[in-house]
């Protein structure tokens, strides 16, 4: 397996599109790699709080930003496989990524799995990223949600745990690895197409993004605590 490392670092500026149900029409979805090293930390708490990168636009802040939003990270390895299905480049930050990683199982990672990036920043997963409106607008593709939903590899949504300064060709150190088995792609599917899976949820604990938790809580208080064995994978 390659080395894990961030391949680029990118951010994005407000620009107004038709495709986006934001208040004021603008979404910083289309990130572009920077140079030189980017500030990280804590945005604050959800609604009031935009991304965790120095630099970077979040413009609906009802669905994005915030400490358990603070980062997106997307393996570029997943991106290849989508630019030949589509037929099209796809450049780092395409998929409003705030980090392209290289070697690092995104989809197989771990809700709660710590990520050291650097020298000082330390990352938490929390969950998948749920597609939208404005990403399908911003991809253009037919049927984007649909296809992006069954792929079920979302990239992780990350919060913050140690603030710090990073740049493309850093490292990524996996520190911390929880004791259970509840994937990002796990997380996605039971949050989109296999509801029934949601109980598997709670074992990640606070770890999971309150958002999702919440879900898990009140399907298990609805339906009882059974816990279906996990879906396999579907690969890459």
């Amino acid at each position: 397996m390659n080395a894990r490392r961030v391949l680029t670092v990118n951010t994005g500026r407000p620009v107004a599109v038709p495709h986006t149900d934001a208040l004021g029409g603008a979404t910083g979805i289309d990130k572009r790699p920077v140079d030189g090293p980017v500030r990280v930390r804590d945005p604050g708490p959800e609604g009031a709080g935009g991304s965790g990168l120095a630099g970077d636009a979040v413009c609906d802040l009802r669905f994005h930003g915030g400490s358990n939003q603070a980062v997106y990270a997307f393996a570029r390895e997943e991106l290849d496989r989508w630019e030949r299905e589509l037929g099209r480049p796809l450049p780092n930050g395409c998929f409003g990524e705030n980090l392209t990683t290289g070697g690092v199982d995104v989809r197989g990672a771990l809700i709660g799995e710590r990520w050291r990036i650097g020298p000082d920043l330390v990352l938490e997963i929390t969950s998948g990223r749920i597609p939208c409106r404005t990403f399908a607008g911003h991809l253009d593709e037919r049927r984007w949600v649909r296809r992006y939903t069954r792929a079920a590899s979302p990239g992780a949504y990350l919060r913050v745990i140690t603030p710090g300064a990073i740049r493309a060709g850093d490292p990524v150190e996996i520190v911390h690895r929880p004791d259970h088995d509840v994937t990002v792609e796990l997380q996605f599917r039971a949050v989109t197409t296999r509801r029934e899976l949601l109980p598997l949820l709670l074992r990640a604990g606070e770890a999971l993004h309150p958002v999702p938790l919440g879900e898990a809580r009140e399907y298990v208080a609805r339906h009882g605590a059974s816990v279906p064995a996990p879906p396999p994978s579907d690969g890459p």
